[in-house]
């Protein structure tokens, strides 16, 4: 209910402050000689915004050079893991281990490894012995 020809006139100024401020306060910093603080700032900003890139591209390079991929040896389940990380197969859970660029089971040390033959009795009966013949291998040599 403001009569005409009032002079109440308004400007929305409410940003204008901050901005004011800032274009001062820099223009005060270098002009008393303190170019090198503003020249610093705006170091850091870059850096700031440089780094994630530097990061996330250094990070793809170390990823591409470390990671396998290659199937389980025992079900060839297709499996990826890191260059001398051990791990499970998640199909036939068996402990793995990443050597050079494929998988290899891992076993402890002293683990005798045997293979399983299908023994069949054509023609006998309950009371046949079957003679079985074990052949004990010696350890493996290290690949190093």
């Amino acid at each position: 209910m403001y009569p005409q020809g009032s002079n109440n006139i308004q400007f929305n100024v409410s940003g204008l402050g901050c901005w004011l401020f800032a274009i001062g306060a820099a223009w005060l910093l270098g002009a008393i000689g303190l170019g090198w603080l503003v020249k610093s700032i705006v170091v850091l900003l870059g850096l700031v915004l440089i780094a994630p890139v530097i990061a996330f591209v250094g990070f793809r390079w170390w990823l591409s050079r470390n990671l396998i991929e290659g199937p389980c040896p025992v079900c060839d389940t297709p499996l990826t893991g890191l260059k001398g990380a051990k791990t499970l197969c998640p199909n036939c859970q068996t402990p793995l281990q990443v050597q050079g660029y494929g998988f290899e089971r891992f076993t402890p040390e002293g683990t005798v490894e045997v293979s399983a033959v299908d023994v069949t009795s054509n023609g006998m009966s309950d009371d046949d012995t079957i003679d079985v013949r074990v052949e004990v291998l010696p350890p493996a040599q290290d690949k190093g």
